[in-house]
């Protein structure tokens, strides 16, 4: 029989002080990759950071005897070592730091070409990395098989999306780890990047790389042994691949207050019948061409979908439609009837556009609560600085209110739920009732039920309100039906 890697008994588990698990059995043997997947993308990630050890675990037993000959070793050599030595993890809480180790990024620091240079490129930031063992991963091996080498030069705060989450993957590997850890790790990547990635997870898994990775059924790569569902009482069900089908899993169905949602929303039609006219933009950073001569309109009460694969520019497009681009005082580019570069400030091209990005999050002080964060909407600032009125403090405890947020208002922002943070976001770009909304990968991240509450609740916004939407997303099912057109971005 295979030695075990990792096994947990009749284990009661707390995770952040909530039970997470009340009876968690789990074997994990040498040979198997593993898929986890659950109704709860936190249920998965209390499950990661149990076999990470950052858990309480409050009855049963925990052992990891893949470590026992290293730790056996180290003791022997009188080194203070851990078993995490021996694993890598990638959380959908990836951050990198500047070159001087701090996190003091701002979010529209990517878009100044100067600033930016403030962080390590690509190829320092991996060979910087650290290792507790020797292992097979160099620094061209790992830039092949993720697709990076035509990045190794560029900073890591250019980076699209899909591209920050192939360089994590990346710098798990350069740990040289005998376990890899990964929660949910096609988030961001395209169609074409998710099909491929079980190719990836193959070239893995021949270095004899053991993996284990949170996912969506849908989700679940090529190459992957066994599939587990997690529920509150541990794993529910464990097929082998060959039994799982989509058929399998579970989901459930939830609602807001949608009549104290349209009473919130905008329902004036905007005074200019174009929001949007862009001709012949071109946008290009030290000699590569980012947006190549792009024409696009968008007219009050249209709802589109912008697509495009990870790096064709979509981060740019939307970074000259939100105002946070020099580069836009250059092009031909009118915003909400009137050209960028004439006399307008940039809290007039801010005012009438609500913006949603998972990443909007890293960029809140550590002081900014729930309700500072909604707030802050109001004055499009990243985080709220000054005093609000009775009348702002009520509107704000109203989209608390909506998206059952009220008891985390004074909560920081970092340390709520995933989920919560992305309806914290929604309710910050609606809260100035925008005439556009756009929404980049915003439900990123969620898991299953999240994911399509978050698309049942744009389709109302359209349906309620009139507000104009921009769409972006590498999920077909998560798209709204109400959006109706489509600009999509040629692939580089």
């Amino acid at each position: 029989m295979p030695a075990p890697l990792i096994k947990i008994s009749d284990g009661q588990i707390i995770f952040k002080g909530i039970n997470a698990f009340s009876n968690l059995d789990f074997c994990w043997d040498s040979g198997e990759s593993w898929a986890i997947l659950s109704e709860s993308g936190w249920l998965q990630t209390a499950f990661l950071e149990t076999l990470r050890g950052n858990t309480v675990v409050k009855s049963g037993t925990v052992t990891r005897p893949f470590a026992n000959q290293y730790l056996s070793a180290k003791r022997q050599r009188k080194e203070v070592a851990s078993f995490r030595d021996l694993m890598a993890y990638v959380s959908q809480r990836y951050e990198f730091r500047n070159k001087f180790n701090q996190q003091n990024f701002y979010f529209q620091q990517r878009f100044n070409s100067a600033e930016s240079e403030e962080t390590e490129t690509v190829e320092k930031y991996l060979s910087s990395v650290q290792s507790k063992q020797e292992g097979p991963w160099t620094l061209e091996k790992v830039l092949v098989l993720l697709n990076l080498k035509h990045l190794r030069e560029e900073s890591l705060l250019k980076l699209s999306n899909g591209e920050t989450r192939r360089l994590a993957i990346a710098a798990g590997l350069m740990r040289q780890p005998d376990i890899f850890l990964m929660d949910h790790p096609t988030t961001g990547l395209d169609i074409a990047s998710r099909a491929a990635f079980g190719e990836i997870i193959n070239a893995i898994q021949k270095e004899g790389v053991q993996i284990l990775i949170t996912c969506n059924p849908q989700d679940i790569p090529l190459g992957f042994q066994k599939i587990g569902l997690l529920d509150h009482t541990g794993l529910a069900k464990v097929w082998d691949s060959s039994q799982f089908t989509l058929a399998s899993r579970i989901e459930k169905e939830k609602d807001w207050n949608w009549a104290l949602l349209q009473e919130l929303l905008p329902q004036e039609k905007p005074i200019h019948e174009t929001l949007i006219a862009l001709q012949n933009v071109t946008i290009s950073y030290q000699g590569k061409t980012i947006l190549d001569a792009v024409n696009w309109e968008l007219k009050a009460g249209e709802r589109w979908l912008l697509k495009g694969a990870n790096g064709s520019g979509k981060s740019t497009l939307i970074s000259l439609l939100i105002g946070e681009n020099p580069q836009a005082y250059s092009q031909n580019i009118w915003l909400f009837g009137r050209k960028r570069g004439t006399g307008e400030s940039i809290w007039d091209v801010k005012k009438p556009t609500g913006f949603v990005a998972p990443e909007l999050t890293r960029f809140f002080p550590s002081n900014q609560t729930c309700k500072k964060v909604i707030l802050s909407g109001l004055f499009d600032t990243m985080g709220l600085f000054k005093k609000v009125s009775t009348e702002e403090e009520e509107l704000a405890l109203k989209w608390m209110k909506v998206f059952e947020l009220e008891s985390l208002a004074n909560q920081p922002i970092h340390r709520i739920s995933l989920d919560q943070q992305r309806w914290a976001l929604l309710a910050r770009a609606l809260i100035k009732k925008p005439q556009l909304l756009i929404l980049d990968e915003a439900s990123q991240g969620l898991d299953l039920a999240q994911r399509k509450l978050f698309t049942n609740t744009v389709q109302k916004l359209c349906e309620l309100s009139s507000i104009s939407l921009i769409f972006v997303s590498h999920y077909p099912e998560d798209v709204p039906d109400a959006v109706d057109q489509i600009f999509e971005l040629p692939s580089k």
